[in-house]
């Protein structure tokens, strides 16, 4: 078998720790969401049953990312990616054994999964996330 054919093979063979969804914090929401709409043509609508958070729509089929517009909580709050694993347990203890921090630990979103927020080793914030139906 061709290299190039075995690393495709073991490429598909890994579990996908794709980014599924991401959050963009705004000082002022209701500009981020005109600048957003503007630029990129998203839907911006209110998210039901949460205070101070938008749903952003991205136009794109079901497979292309979506993201969330959420009044900022603290200065310099980073624009977070949220990235699909099988269990955030595992995903946050194996962050944390390869020199990774938790800035919020295991938080379930009623009926939709569990995310955990970590820094990496340079100090960026990404979030892990686990789709569970179940989650409460």
């Amino acid at each position: 078998m061709p290299q190039n054919e075995r690393a495709h093979e073991a490429k598909e063979s890994r579990a996908t720790s794709s980014i599924v969804w991401f959050e963009i914090p705004a000082d002022n929401p209701e500009r981020a969401k005109t600048f957003y709409g503007a630029l990129f043509g998203w839907k911006i609508e209110k998210f039901p049953g949460m205070a101070d958070y938008w749903h952003i729509d991205t136009g794109g089929g079901d497979n292309t990312v979506d993201g969330g517009l959420m009044t900022r909580k603290y200065p310099q709050q980073p624009i977070t990616n949220y990235v699909a694993v099988p269990s955030v347990d595992e995903a946050a203890a194996k962050a944390e054994q390869l020199g990774g921090t938790i800035c919020k630990p295991k938080t379930a979103v009623p009926q939709m999964g569990y995310f955990v927020v970590c820094r990496d080793t340079e100090g960026n914030e990404f979030a892990l996330w686990e789709k569970n139906e179940r989650a409460s």
